[in-house]
């Protein structure tokens, strides 16, 4: 937060702690630290701003992207940044005077819709930070419902997200134990053979890290059996055309929310889904909007079921995530309005028809092989004849984002409904080039 103090104000401020400078303000709290030399420019007029932001801006590079890995590059309808950047609706916050912020609960209200319904679950909270904190947090509930400490996750679940449960839950006595996806999908004679007594959870991505479909009624089926709670991990915009979570059966439903009319913004802020089944409503972390009258029977929308530490005891909450993505929600509702069940369909089997263009293309490529033969949703792995990093830096070159490196010769490439069939053929060719 910049706080526009006078020069009189800082300098009483900096008596009164004993120091000289902002440096010795923050040596002091951090000893050891080089000297802090902030090396900034002179002043500049707005004019002068301007024309120096334009000279930065035509720095960019437009970059024929083919990488997705959980970051999605989609089409945005115009609509949804001209309403969402309303006056009335820009701010990333939830509000906590329900007498003077209806409109932005409302708001919220109907994203929660529009997520149970395109989930096919019964609750939504009014958002996490992003995919992965939302299932992390749906990994400490199923572990107190069911009293148990261990959680099976497939080897193709997205590696920040791993890296994220290890964060949240590296001293909190949770074990987790990995399903081999060695062809692809989640093996499962492997995970029949590790769902024993002490497993509290099993992690479904679907599609997974790999781009790969599983197959959901298989899995739900042996968790079932083990009586152990199915936590499936999904992008949301496959559900156009894929199986909801709610149709296999998942007792908790979450994703990653930014291919849902957010941009990628050089990596954020994303957008954290988080459902369940109304019998676990009360584990759900976070916030929800519910619908109320007031005192003179009007309908009202408040926040309801806020098991956060800052309301109750800190030991009985849900979550001590006490914020939301209220704003990249709101995008969220926007776009899934706009669209409608009829347009999510239309722009997946656009994705799909890409994806699938795009692996006829690299098949015909001599020493380039699809991975895994299995189906899949807009993006796949490549087993390429140089180093995956090698073939990155050379297209990058030619201002193309060949894909993820997923180490050795393996590249996870991606096609959207961004992309063209002339686009392809160039990105491709490039390829064939190496």
């Amino acid at each position: 937060m910049f706080i526009s103090n006078s020069g009189d104000q800082k300098k009483e401020m900096l008596e009164a702690l004993n120091c000289k400078n902002i440096s010795d303000l923050i040596n002091s709290a951090a000893p050891g630290l080089p000297p802090v030399k902030f090396n900034l420019p002179p002043a500049m007029t707005e004019v002068e701003l301007f024309a120096h932001i334009k000279t930065l801006a035509a720095k960019n590079k437009k970059v024929l992207n083919f990488t997705g890995a959980g970051a999605y590059e989609h089409f945005i309808p115009a609509a949804v940044n001209a309403l969402s950047s309303r006056g009335e609706f820009l701010t990333a916050y939830t509000p906590y005077q329900a007498e003077a912020s209806q409109g932005t609960l409302q708001a919220i209200y109907e994203y929660q819709s529009c997520v149970c319904a395109l989930f096919d679950m019964d609750i939504s909270n009014a958002s996490h930070y992003d995919g992965a904190t939302a299932l992390a947090e749906a990994v400490i509930a199923a572990v107190k419902i069911k009293n148990k400490n261990t959680v099976l996750i497939p080897a193709a679940l997205h590696p920040h997200y791993k890296e994220t449960l290890n964060t949240y839950y590296k001293y909190a006595g949770i074990k987790f134990e990995e399903i081999s996806c060695a062809s692809g999908g989640m093996d499962i004679a492997d995970l029949k053979n590790k769902l024993k007594d002490g497993v509290a959870a099993v992690v479904l991505a679907n599609p997974n890290f790999y781009g790969v479909i599983e197959d959901v009624d298989a899995i739900s089926a042996a968790v079932k059996e083990a009586g152990a709670l199915l936590i499936a991990s999904v992008n949301p915009l496959s559900l156009g055309v894929l199986r909801t979570p709610g149709s296999y059966g998942a007792d908790f439903a979450v994703g990653e929310g930014q291919p849902l009319g957010n941009a990628l913004n050089f990596g954020g802020p994303e957008l954290g889904i988080f459902t369940c089944k109304k019998e676990f409503v009360r584990s759900l972390p976070g916030r929800v909007v519910g619908i109320a009258k007031d005192k003179d029977g009007n309908r009202s929308f408040v926040l309801t079921l806020q098991a956060r530490e800052q309301h109750i005891r800190r030991e009985r909450s849900a979550s001590n995530i006490c914020s939301n993505e209220a704003l990249c929600a709101l995008n969220a509702a926007i776009y899934l309005t706009l669209l409608g069940p009829a347009g999510l369909e239309e722009v997946c089997a656009i994705n799909l028809e890409n994806a699938n263009y795009l692996k006829e293309k690299i098949s015909k490529l001599k020493n380039f092989r699809v991975k895994y033969d299995r189906e899949f949703f807009n993006e796949f792995v490549i087993e390429c004849p140089k180093p995956s990093a090698e073939i990155i830096k050379k297209l990058a070159a030619k201002n193309i984002a060949a894909g993820f490196d997923l180490g050795e010769h393996d590249l996870l490439v991606c096609a959207t409904e961004t992309k063209s069939k002339a686009e392809i053929d160039a990105f491709t060719a490039a390829l064939g080039g190496i």
